[in-house]
Order: structure tokens, then C-alpha cells, then sequence
């Protein structure tokens, strides 16, 4: 399915999903010794680092990856010596993530291009909470209520790219049909629609809805993801029900690019495809 899981961002324990870490638990000690060390409460921190106090407290208690802006936010406002981002290093593992998904997630966070197509669900980048809540309530093997909640909340931590990250430019191409199948009934589609064109709405995000009638389409052979790295190399990602695969290989990540780039031609234009989403919601 797409990012890394199931449905869009997360495996079930019998599914790969990985578990909290000792190494989660220890980074939040570290951030809590320099917190307490700056006679900081964590509602007096939480400003600081621009989040809810909750989400500081589950990262405390290593029960939350911490974001890479926290990690880098947390070090300045503590005056932490290097010392919380030499601890986030050593976070190999995310709760809430598929193990294959992991890797693609990390470049997430540091690429200058991000470029995704999707013919299956929306996105994790762009799913509204109750339209992600559907998916793992669905998912099976079913999940258990813990479950659906911590990789809700990677979902939700991992959309904060869109909005911190804003030198990345960002392109989705999305099917028609996404938006026409009503996953999940029509508050939850008319809330993923409103979703979508609110992050639309950013200078760095180009959203392009492929038409349902579509005589040519050159991307039948499925889901297309390709990012920039810093030093302008060009990666993609494919992922199958319980897998994923990086493409490292140059003449793989160019036939995916040339892909791209036709559907982008094919889709409708960021303008057409936003009225096109406002007269689905209105019809709604």
C-alpha cells in the first residue's frame, strides 16, 4: 500500500510493525535531564519546540519518534552540548512504521524534491486523521486499538513535513477515483477532500488530479514515489503489500521520472484540479 505499510504509514506487529526501543526510552530521558537542568516544565518547554505538550510528553516517555525539527529545536532551547542530536542518531527504529518504509521515511525528511503519485488511497503525506483511522481500522490482520493509535500518531508526525520543510517542493498526482470511492463514508470524504485542499493551499505543495477518463495514462504499471536528496540525487521507492524497495539504480529512477513527468502533461493542471476537488465536496 503506500508509506510504508498497510495503509499508507504503519504495520501491524504480525505485520513488521516495529516496537518502542530502548533507544526511544533513552532519548527522552536525555531530553528530560536537560529540560529539568533548564528549570523548564514541559508546558513551559512545549512552546520552545513549537508542540503540544502531550507530544512532548510521549517523546519523554519514548513512546513517540521525535520529529527531526524537535530534535534540532530541543538542542538550541536546552543549550543540550550536541548531546540530543547525537542520541536522535541512534533511532533506528520507528514506531508506527513499517521496518521496509523506514529508510524512505529518514530521506522524507531530508529531501529538496518529493514527488508521488498515487492510484490506491490518498497519501499519508496528505490523509486527514479520520480518513487515516479508517484505513487501520480495516487493515487486516486486524489491529488492536494501541496499535491504531500509535501509528496514527506517526501518520499525523510525519505530515508535519508539509508544512516545516517548506524549500521542499512537493508534487502529487492523485486518481479521480480516490476521492469517488468514499472510503469510509461521506463526513470522512468530505473531511479528507477539505484536507487535501487546505494543504494544497501551500506555496511548496502542486497537487494534480489524474482524470477518471483517461484514454493514454502512463502510469498503469502503479504508484511512482521519487525524491531529491541535498546533493541532487534522484531516488525512487516502490512498495507491495509487505514490502518495499528503494531504487537506487539510474536507469530505474529515469524510466520512473520520465513516468512522472508524462502524467503531469496528462493530469489536470494544480488550478483545474483544485475546482475539481471543490465540485466533488460540494456534490457531496
Amino acid at each position: 500500500m503506500t508509506d510504508g505499510v498497510g495503509t499508507t504509514s504503519g504495520a501491524a506487529r504480525q505485520g513488521g510493525e516495529p516496537e518502542p526501543t530502548e533507544s526511544l526510552r533513552t532519548f527522552g530521558e536525555i531530553v528530560k535531564v536537560f529540560r529539568k537542568r533548564a528549570l523548564l516544565t514541559q508546558e513551559q518547554f512545549a512552546p520552545l519546540v513549537q508542540y503540544s505538550v502531550p507530544t512532548v510528553a510521549s517523546i519523554e516517555q519514548g513512546r513517540r519518534f521525535p520529529p527531526l525539527p524537535f530534535v534540532e529545536r530541543s538542542e538550541v532551547a536546552l543549550d543540550a552540548f550536541g548531546a540530543i542530536r547525537a542520541a536522535a542518531k541512534h533511532l533506528s527504529r520507528r514506531p508506527g512504521i513499517a521496518s521496509w518504509f523506514q529508510q524512505w521515511a529518514k530521506l522524507e525528511t531530508e529531501a529538496i524534491s518529493l514527488y508521488t503519485y498515487e492510484c490506491r488511497l490518498i497519501p499519508g503525506l496528505l490523509q486527514s486523521e479520520e480518513y487515516a483511522r479508517t484505513l487501520f481500522l480495516n487493515q487486516l490482520p486486524m489491529l488492536d486499538d494501541e496499535q491504531i493509535e500509535r501509528q496514527l500518531a506517526a501518520r499525523m508526525d510525519r505530515q508535519q513535513l508539509l508544512r516545516e520543510r517548506t524549500h521542499t517542493n512537493y508534487s502529487f498526482i492523485l486518481e479521480e477515483h480516490l476521492f469517488l470511492r468514499r472510503t469510509g463514508g461521506t463526513q470522512v470524504t468530505r473531511e479528507a477532500i477539505d484536507r487535501v485542499l487546505g494543504l494544497a493551499e501551500l506555496r511548496n505543495v502542486e497537487l494534480q488530479i489524474m482524470p477518471q477518463v483517461r484514454e493514454s495514462h502512463a502510469g498503469l504499471d502503479g504508484p511512482i514515489q521519487l525524491l531529491e536528496t541535498p546533493d541532487h540525487k534522484w531516488l525512487g521507492y516502490s512498495e507491495g503489500q509487505k514490502s518495499g524497495q528503494l531504487q537506487a539504480d539510474p536507469a530505474v529512477v529515469s524510466v520512473l521520472q520520465m513516468r512522472y513527468a508524462r502524467m503531469r502533461s496528462q493530469a489536470h493542471t494544480p488550478e483545474d484540479s483544485v475546482g475539481l476537488l471543490q465540485r466533488m465536496r460540494g456534490a457531496l
